[in-house]
């Protein structure tokens, strides 16, 4: 005998549908610090889901500073500049898409998208690591060229046009600031502005030393230093979001501690078929059998499972099927059954 029960959170707290037991009155817009982003065991964050006027506001300084700084990089002959100018321009695409990605979050589930479009936040991560990735490159490329023939530099247009990338970067990834624990979207977005006016800063350093020993060397230099800076920061977001594509337990959840949290509840005496995978780059399902030779249990056990899963592990769509008679076989009880 087998009874599957959707423990997910619904609106009307109490309400039982034919076949589904309502878990707990946790809304999904509060995840308890453990969803794919997190990596604090116990911490009790709210973060605003909308980071609408965040985006906008990243991305409009950021049009405007690659417009200046691309002009004044060509005007100054800066490589330095030009390539954080070709960065700059990809961190404008990567937080359009993450935009975008977030808004198709919100959209409701449909017949085909049983789970809504909220995967799309998990695709926008990849293609921002990718992209990024490729970017640099081609940055990376032109600056090698530029080591082995440099050519004269104007200093001062390198202080004064990344001073100001400084104040931009930095404000636009304080406006990123309260989300970067519990979404890989917004994380990335963080670490990119973060990482930019680090490299801001680099770039301010090497123009006061080409402005003193007139080393024009330094400016490609800088430019190779920009291109490590950003595969260093990148290769987390890339990993991140490729295992998150591929439906890996999200790196905020301990795998092993559900299991023991699962198998130890009253009653159960086997547990199989576990799967924890995200269903976006906030949200986290999972589904198992539990074997309860003394019954089906009733509501009680099923929220309580339900508020522990979302509370301790930020697991907020559960489905948990029970089997009570252990002699019977299950399809799916081997482990390396999917």
């Amino acid at each position: 005998m087998t009874r599957t029960h959707d423990l997910s959170p619904d609106k009307h707290a109490g309400r039982h549908d034919h076949g589904r037991a309502t878990g707990h009155d946790h809304p999904h817009e509060h995840p308890h610090g453990h969803g794919p982003g997190s990596h604090s065991h116990g911490s009790h964050s709210h973060v605003p889901k909308d980071f609408g006027r965040a985006f906008a506001i990243g991305i409009g300084l950021n049009i405007g500073f690659v417009i200046v700084e691309a002009v004044f990089g060509w005007l100054g002959n800066s490589m330095a500049l030009l390539a954080d100018a070709g960065h700059n321009l990809s961190d404008v695409l990567g937080l359009a898409v993450a935009w975008i990605a977030a808004e198709l979050s919100k959209r409701p589930p449909s017949q085909r998208f049983t789970y809504g479009l909220r995967g799309s936040s998990i695709l926008a991560a990849l293609f921002n690591a990718v992209f990024l990735l490729l970017a640099v490159g081609a940055i990376g490329w032109e600056a090698i060229l530029r080591l082995f023939n440099p050519e004269p530099v104007a200093g001062v247009t390198m202080m004064v046009v990344a001073g100001v990338g400084i104040v931009i970067n930095a404000a636009t990834a304080w406006l990123f600031f309260a989300g970067r624990d519990s979404d890989l979207n917004i994380r990335g977005a963080y670490l990119h502005m973060v990482a930019d006016a680090g490299v801001s800063a680099a770039v301010v350093v090497a123009g006061v030393a080409i402005l003193f020993s007139g080393w024009t060397w330094i400016d490609p230099a800088v430019s190779l230093l920009v291109v490590g800076v950003i595969v260093w920061g990148t290769w987390g977001l890339l990993r991140d979001s490729t295992a998150m594509s591929l439906g890996a337990v999200p790196r905020g959840v301990d795998p092993a501690a559900v299991r023991a949290f699962l198998a130890s509840r009253p009653g159960v005496t086997q547990l199989h078929d576990l799967h924890i995978w995200p269903m976006s780059t906030t949200e986290v399902a999972l589904t198992c059998h539990l074997v309860i030779p003394s019954g089906a249990p009733g509501d009680a056990f099923l929220i309580e499972i339900a508020h522990e899963l979302q509370h301790d592990f930020g697991i907020a769509h559960a489905t948990v099927q029970i089997e009570t008679n252990p002699e019977t076989p299950c399809a799916l009880a081997p482990d390396h059954v999917v």
